[in-house]
């Protein structure tokens, strides 16, 4: 596996050189055709995009979907949809900063900011990527539970063998787990569909629901969820990851390499992304054709709707289906949380040590609180706590968010490649949009108004 690295200097606009290259063992092992078509040079660069879509269709987000459908039918399919088009332009920035700069998120904080800020901002990462990894831990738990009757806590001790799958893969090369990857998504999104064509949504309430409503804002439970469904949906850890993983693929280092990979990247992401939508937007839109109009308004626990939509649809594949869906997205977000935990430990760090005991670090991080979760609360209370932990991701996000423009928009780091003026005031509206709704939410949580 080739491991080709690009000269490590230090570059005007950074306080420190690139001294590591961002997941080493695959980094540019991807070849890039240099000639014939525009496609076959977009298949090339398209996977890393189903990597970070992944993340935007994890368990956590089944809760919180569930969650907003049941209560409130259709209405936050908006929140989805707003939440996905935030995503696909702050995805495209992150591909972009890894391109252009050869360093990941994690690696850029750590050679612009001071040390004790940089720590700073790996400590809330680390906090980020353990409540997203709850969540898929969780559901995975959840997922063999109801369909073969594991226990709870076995099943969470089971997800850590996900560590030897990526180390299998990846000593095959990126490719097979990016093919693994966009397998389980593909059986995903099959699932779901099934599961809306039994389901019977009313279209034109669905087409509604993506019209954006005041009452989300001032109905403080439903801005929960709202946030809830951003925290699940813009996740911090997959802006870190994505910057990384786009650095897999062999383009050339020139301006015009770059300008084709940003290209590529960017569509790859997009088209990935709005598998993502989709799947979201099905979780939604299921819970509200099946629970919200029949009067189970209170469905938000995973396993209350595996058992509730069999009599709800009349086929108890209904139920498999969902379980089988369910799994298969709980072992694809350990797949790719694994990967970003590596990252953001490497960047910010700077350690270097063997993957096999980077990643089990890394996965005992996020496995242990939800072993200790688990061992106290069991099935009880195990929703409560994927909604809680979208929630915690939400109120990290800024803190990934603001220094991605950031760097993006400054033209010492990014030369030529420094986001226009137009892309600085929509990125920047992102940033602000996210910040105010979390320190509302915040507001909200401690007022209780």
């Amino acid at each position: 596996m080739s491991n080709q690295s690009a000269p490590l200097v230090k570059e005007s606009g950074w306080r420190h050189p690139r001294n590591q290259n961002s997941l080493p063992e695959v980094y540019r092992s991807m070849k890039i055709p240099k000639g014939g078509s525009w496609f076959r040079k977009f298949l090339a660069f398209a996977g890393p995009g189903y990597l970070v879509a992944v993340g935007y269709m994890d368990p956590g987000n089944w809760a919180t979907d569930l969650a907003g459908g049941s209560q409130f039918g259709y209405t936050l399919l908006s929140v989805i949809l707003l939440s996905n088009l935030m995503a696909i332009l702050l995805q495209a920035l992150a591909g972009k900063l890894g391109i252009v700069t050869g360093r990941d998120l994690a690696q850029a904080c750590r050679d612009h900011f001071s040390k004790p800020v940089a720590m700073g901002l790996w400590v809330l990462c680390e906090l980020a990527i353990a409540a997203c990894d709850l969540a898929e831990v969780i559901g995975s738990a959840i997922a063999l539970n109801l369909l073969f009757g594991i226990p709870l806590l076995a099943g969470v001790i089971l997800t850590t063998l996900d560590v030897l799958l990526v180390l299998l893969l990846q000593n095959k090369g990126f490719r097979f787990i990016e093919s693994l990857v966009i397998v389980l998504i593909v059986t995903i999104g099959g699932c779901l569909l099934i599961e809306i064509f039994w389901s019977q949504p009313q279209v034109s309430a669905v087409m509604k629901g993506f019209i954006p409503s005041g009452e989300i804002v001032t109905n403080p439970t439903m801005l929960y969820i709202a946030i809830g469904i951003l925290g699940a949906t813009v996740m911090p850890h997959n802006l870190y990851l994505h910057s990384s993983i786009v650095q897999t693929r062999q383009f050339e280092q020139t301006e015009l390499g770059k300008r084709q990979a940003i290209k590529y990247a960017t569509w790859d992401s997009t088209i990935a992304l709005f598998f993502a939508l989709f799947i979201n937007a099905a979780i939604l839109i299921i819970a509200a054709a099946t629970f919200h109009t029949s009067g189970h308004t209170n469905v938000a626990e995973i396993g209350e709707a595996y058992h509730l939509l069999a009599p709800a649809l009349g086929t108890t594949a209904a139920s498999i289906l969902f379980g089988v869906a369910l799994l298969a997205s709980g072992q694809n977000s350990t797949l790719t949380g694994t990967l970003a935990g590596q990252i953001v430990m490497e960047g910010f760090l700077n350690i270097r040590l063997a993957p096999w005991l980077r990643r089990l670090i890394t996965r005992l991080i996020a496995v242990v609180p939800a072993v200790i979760v688990t061992w106290l609360y069991g099935a009880n209370g195990t929703t409560q706590l994927l909604i809680l932990s979208q929630v915690i991701l939400s109120l990290q996000l800024s803190f990934a968010v603001v220094p991605l423009v950031k760097f993006t928009s400054d033209k010492k780091k990014m030369g030529a490649f420094a986001n226009p003026l137009w892309l600085k005031v929509l990125a920047w509206t992102v940033a602000v949009v996210i910040a105010g709704l979390n320190i509302y939410l915040l507001y909200q949580t401690f007022t209780g108004i």
